[in-house]
């Protein structure tokens, strides 16, 4: 059987176009990738349509929409996830308006579907206390717990994305002052984060003794399983969770109910900014594209804002007590008033 123009447009948006003009990672390309994969599924059960036999103009706008709502009432997709499967099919009609401009008038009822409205969570982070108390959780005197250590230390004094973590090697790792950590983010953009003498110790201990400083493990995963393996996602997530339980039995008033890994990177961010750097300076160390996308941290921090207002504040109230406050007989005062 012959391929179709559909079969041909997607091989080279995904291995042609997102990697080589847009320099998409490999994470986007994945996600991407999915996407696709479910509107397959979706044409094949709802519609009887085979991947095999897919044209390009079977895809219309109302088919888009039922999928959209396919996601979200079959597979039970928040309305987040909708909008993510809806950029990455937005991203390929784009491609396609220079790449097959006969049907141009479809492809942009296809990019006017517009993305749902979401509710914005409110950000989870932690205190300096919460932090000190979630750190203390590894037992130093286990080879796991001195992983999980130099791991939690590592993310949160980078305030590294978790990817970004479990993609390090130990190639990308300065241990001689400045200490600093090579991070690959978003788009393959790298950027260089300066880490601290204390924290480092952490990571030269569990190098040091996974042979992770000889020269042939340059390479080698700087965090991994064991199976010697790179750490999952959610492999970092569940020991994230196993020391945020520990620590909230201690104290729970110091570790959100929920709490994620990015919420390392949330707490680094903004003890930060409640210490005063510069929100640009706070950007670059987050790898933020722009410096609108980091002032979300300054919007949330109640403190600073407290500190602000007080710092501005006129004193404007009354010096003295109006006098039917201090009058315990108040119907006197009312009978003597204007006399």
């Amino acid at each position: 059987m012959r391929p179709t123009d559909f079969s041909k447009r997607l091989t080279d948006f995904l291995t042609g176009y997102l990697p080589g003009e847009r320099g998409a990672s490999k994470n986007t390309i994945a996600s991407y990738r999915d996407t696709f994969i479910l509107l397959l599924t979706f044409l094949k059960e709802s519609k009887g349509i085979s991947a095999e036999r897919l044209t390009l103009c079977q895809i219309t706008k109302e088919i888009v929409v039922e999928f959209l709502g396919w996601l979200e009432k079959e597979r039970h997709c928040s309305a987040a996830t909708r909008n993510v499967r809806l950029a990455a099919l937005h991203s390929f009609f784009k491609y396609l308006q220079y790449q097959t401009p006969e049907s141009l008038a479809e492809w942009q009822r296809i990019l006017s579907i517009p993305v749902k409205r979401t509710e914005k969570p409110a950000m989870n982070y932690l205190s300096v206390e919460g932090m000190r108390l979630l750190l203390e959780g590894p037992d130093q005197s286990t080879r796991n717990g001195r992983r999980d250590l130099a791991l939690l230390s590592l993310m949160y004094d980078s305030g590294a994305r978790v990817q970004e973590i479990i993609d390090l090697t130990p190639s990308m790792v300065r241990l001689d002052p400045p200490c600093t950590v090579k991070l690959i983010g978003k788009g393959n953009k790298a950027r260089i984060v300066p880490l601290l003498e204390q924290q480092v110790e952490f990571l030269k201990i569990y190098m040091t003794e996974n042979k992770l400083l000889v020269p042939f493990a340059n390479m080698y995963p700087l965090f991994c399983n064991s199976r010697k393996g790179k750490l999952t996602r959610a492999g970092v997530n569940y020991i994230l969770t196993k020391y945020a339980n520990r620590a909230r039995e201690k104290e729970p008033s110091l570790i959100p109910e929920k709490f994620s890994c990015h919420g390392m990177r949330h707490s680094k961010a903004m003890h930060l900014l409640q210490s005063g750097v510069n929100l640009v300076y706070i950007r670059d160390i987050l790898g933020h594209s722009s410096v609108q996308v980091t002032e979300i941290y300054a919007r949330t921090d109640s403190h600073q804002k407290r500190e602000a207002i007080e710092k501005a504040y006129s004193d404007v109230s009354p010096k003295e007590a109006p006098p039917w406050l201090t009058n315990d007989n108040l119907l006197s005062w009312l009978k003597s008033f204007n006399q």
